[in-house]
């Protein structure tokens, strides 16, 4: 089978997001929106507090997590200090541009405030401004954002029809799906892409390993599948048709992994993606250029190994300077309540794990 990738305009014109259908925001949201300023470019929740996960009889008692996406970080915080002075940990005396200059230049370019108590409960919202985020989903330059992107979110706030981060909101989803048929064998089931796809913002997040819930991924896939095929659905008549598909009525998904189906693949990765891949490759000291090296790739037993630990690589990186950035950002009181928060989430799993064997 051979094909030719579609443009970006040609993907831009052809793909249509789940969350383009309006979603009619409960009084909770609707709140939570107004406490913010109103120039928001996009903003989304996501987690348990926005979707109901396995293990969770409802969303409510739970943290909601948001990002908040715009265009100026220091006019955004100059104008989030004089609403929401407590949100902000001590850091909030170094003043605006201080604030701004910390979220634009360490980790993975997201400011969190943590543990915000508001009407109805407590809120953790990210703030990224559209540069950042556009890098990531373009590039997976920290795999941070856009992996939660993956997943299924609660639109708040959405970017104007021509605002390039629609088109970068696409590019991303199509990323995950060219990185995952990569990781997955010829025959494969409907959930376990989604299960790939969800995961690809945790494999290599030490997070995983202490602090989160093991099952996590499963637990967001399960109640979610309908969302996840929704999301997913466009790709079997684009860009993938060629390679691969899928029969909705048994679930089941059959993928050519030929070399050629590889190399179509591998050239398609985010950038940052594909320049570990050569690193790696090249470890030897006897270099190759990135066509040699996707050509070599795509015909060895080990390719989607390859692909899994520069995705891990990423992941590890920026899962590392993120979360040592949040601790001056959320306070110290705050990043151990939070942190404990976590580690008991993980012990309740462990438990269950037990129990269950």
């Amino acid at each position: 089978m051979t094909a030719t990738a579609k443009s970006p305009a040609q993907f831009e014109r052809t793909l249509r997001l789940f969350w383009d259908n309006p979603v009619q925001l409960s009084d909770k949201f609707r709140h939570i929106l107004s406490l913010f300023p109103q120039d928001l470019v996009f903003a989304f929740a996501y987690g348990s507090g926005a979707f109901q996960q396995h293990g969770h009889k409802s969303t409510e008692g739970n943290v909601v997590d948001l990002i908040l996406v715009v265009e100026d970080a220091e006019a955004f915080h100059r104008s989030n200090l004089e609403r929401n002075w407590k949100h902000y940990s001590s850091m909030k005396y170094l003043g605006p541009r201080t604030l701004a200059s910390f979220q634009e230049k360490l980790g993975a370019r997201v400011y969190f405030n943590t543990l915000v108590p508001y009407k109805h409960g407590l809120l953790k919202y990210g703030v990224v401004s559209t540069s950042s985020l556009v890098a990531d989903l373009l590039d997976w330059e920290w795999l941070y954002i856009s992996g939660r992107l993956h997943k299924p979110v609660m639109p708040l706030v959405l970017p104007d029809a021509n605002h390039p981060l629609r088109s970068s909101l696409q590019h991303n989803l199509q990323n995950a799906m060219h990185t995952a048929l990569l990781l997955l064998p010829d025959v494969f089931h409907e959930e376990t892409l989604y299960q790939t796809l969800a995961g690809l913002s945790y494999t290599g997040d030490f997070r995983m390993t202490f602090g989160e819930d093991r099952n996590k991924v499963k637990n967001i896939v399960g109640p979610q599948t309908g969302k996840f095929c929704e999301l997913y659905a466009p790709f079997w008549t684009g860009s993938i048709a060629p390679y691969a598909d899928f029969n909705s009525s048994s679930g089941r998904c059959e993928q050519d992994t030929s070399p050629s189906a590889r190399m179509f693949h591998l050239n398609l990765l985010p950038k940052k993606i594909q320049q570990t891949i050569v690193h790696e490759w090249n470890r030897d000291g006897r270099w190759q250029d990135v066509e040699d090296v996707f050509r070599a790739a795509a015909h060895d037993t080990e390719c989607p190994e390859l692909v899994k630990e520069a995705v891990q690589k990423t992941v590890n990186a920026s899962s590392w300077t993120q979360s040592l950035k949040n601790i001056p950002t959320a306070g110290l009181t705050k990043a151990v309540r939070y942190g404990f928060a976590k580690v008991n989430k993980m012990w309740k799993s462990l438990k269950k794990e037990r129990t269950n064997s």
